[in-house]
């Protein structure tokens, strides 16, 4: 993917990540793929603490962006995912966890395709967004990012999803993510040098 160098640019690139399936391993229940339920049955994926500290050293601000509509759908309890982001927001170098807990009919700005904590995150941290990435397993994360105006990185296969847009790059893991995105910045910097 070719970025402009914008030297002109205000604001901090991030990287928009998203939970499950992305941080933490998914479980597979009554026939899909669920969030884990509580944090006893949070399990981080391997190599996901190492690829985020190369983001940070590379001076990306790490924001998750998870739907949680277990919540509005009364299968999860508020508690228990504030409890999961919070082990999450201990163990990794998070910058921030924002969190939707609506479901489709609420019709909200927030949930995932639509752009709302992006959007939110931009105006809270002052991103650049142009410069910045978004991280999903899923379509609802690839569109939300393509909405934003982010570079769209998909791991693994899809869950055999139909997608609105295809993503920027596609990849097996976070730390082959993690290898494009830093290769980018490195070619951008040698664009904006030259």
């Amino acid at each position: 993917m070719k970025r402009s160098a914008s030297p002109g640019r205000t604001g901090r690139p991030a990287v928009f990540l998203d939970r499950d399936g992305v941080l933490n391993h998914e479980l597979f229940r009554d026939g899909r793929f669920c969030p884990p339920r509580n944090v006893s049955e949070l399990v981080i994926v391997d190599g996901v603490r190492s690829a985020l500290e190369v983001l940070k050293g590379h001076g990306f601000m790490l924001i998750v962006v998870t739907n949680q509509p277990g919540v509005a759908r009364g299968m999860a309890r508020r508690a228990d995912v504030e409890e999961i982001n919070n082990r999450l927001a201990r163990i990794l170098p998070l910058d921030a966890i924002m969190v939707c807990e609506h479901d489709d009919k609420d019709e909200c700005e927030c949930r995932k395709p639509k752009p709302g904590m992006m959007l939110r995150a931009q105006e809270k941290y002052g991103i650049d967004l142009c410069h910045s990435f978004m991280i999903g397993d899923r379509w609802r994360d690839i569109e939300a990012g393509r909405r934003a105006g982010c570079g769209t990185i998909l791991i693994g296969d899809g869950h055999g999803e139909t997608f609105l847009s295809m993503p920027t790059m596609r990849v097996g893991s976070l730390s082959e993510a993690v290898s494009w995105i830093t290769k980018q910045k490195r070619s951008e910097q040698l664009l904006h040098e030259n």
